[in-house]
């Protein structure tokens, strides 16, 4: 089954590396918005519009389910999509991640950073009482690779010297371009301080929903761990072709890319979106 993943740029691969890891047998369509980057100032009917688009466009490219790889897009969009689509998988990234902070959290204090429009959309804090940071920079520096410049560490420190006061334990990336800046953000909220990424958490929600335990998917193959293994002739795995889709090459798209999957991928530009 091919899953479509889809965000404003480079932040949802961090979504595809996770479900590349626990699911190694799935086909994987990207698409990276890099045109109309970063959604996190848009309004959120743009947002909902690009998220039809996008979805539009996974679609056609055979894709069975879709993972919405991006915080603000699932915020104002998540539902809009499912009654759109009714009879397409449509997975978002912000309910597994509230679930694994609320599981994690010692002292009930969960903070949450994200774009602009996911901060006031909301999402988050009708689940629990949440101290959330908007963190506007964040995206445009990872986009311009800076992860761990030190102009980056400046900026990371005024966002999250709030939240550091605030004392809590647990803290949401909610925004799936901040795993990139992981280091910098764990350096600064110090080791009492539990890092959420909705990257994995998502990850997990995929398995979950594609293979339940009667699932026919499982027939001749296990569960090794945490990554789903093709049992095949001589126990070789077969590794689906990812393709890789973005609506304007930017010039730090390719590298970044392949240096946090760990391969090289075949970059090409969507015709229509």
């Amino acid at each position: 089954m091919t899953i479509g993943i889809f965000d404003s740029g480079l932040g949802g691969l961090t979504v595809a590396k996770e479900i590349m890891r626990v699911l190694p047998v799935q086909k994987i369509v990207y698409f990276g918005d890099t045109a109309r980057a970063p959604y996190g100032g848009k309004s959120p009917q743009e947002v909902a519009k690009y998220a039809l688009e996008n979805t539009q466009f996974l679609l056609k490219k055979k894709a069975k389910t879709i993972v919405i790889g991006c915080n603000t897009a699932s915020a104002v969009a998540g539902e809009i999509l499912r009654k759109k689509f009714s009879d397409v998988p449509i997975l978002e990234v912000i309910t597994p991640a509230v679930r694994e902070a609320l599981r994690l959290t010692r002292t009930g204090r969960v903070g949450v950073i994200g774009t602009r429009t996911t901060i006031q959309s909301g999402a988050y804090q009708r689940w629990c009482s949440i101290y959330t940071r908007a963190c506007p920079l964040f995206v445009p520096l990872v986009e311009a690779g800076h992860l761990d410049h030190p102009a980056t560490q400046n900026v990371a420190y005024r966002y999250l010297k709030p939240l550091k006061d605030a004392r809590i334990d647990t803290l949401i990336l909610g925004c799936t371009h901040y795993p990139f800046l992981k280091s910098v953000i764990s350096r600064i909220m110090g080791s009492n301080v539990q890092l959420v990424d909705s990257a994995q958490t998502v990850a997990k929600e995929v398995v979950a929903f594609i293979t339940p335990p009667t699932s026919p998917y499982l027939k001749g193959r296990s569960l090794v761990g945490s990554s789903l293994k093709l049992r095949g002739a001589g126990g070789v795995m077969k590794v689906p072709k990812h393709e890789f889709y973005v609506s304007q090459i930017t010039p730090k798209f390719r590298e970044l890319a392949e240096k946090w999957l760990g391969q090289e991928i075949m970059l090409k530009i969507a015709k229509r979106v």
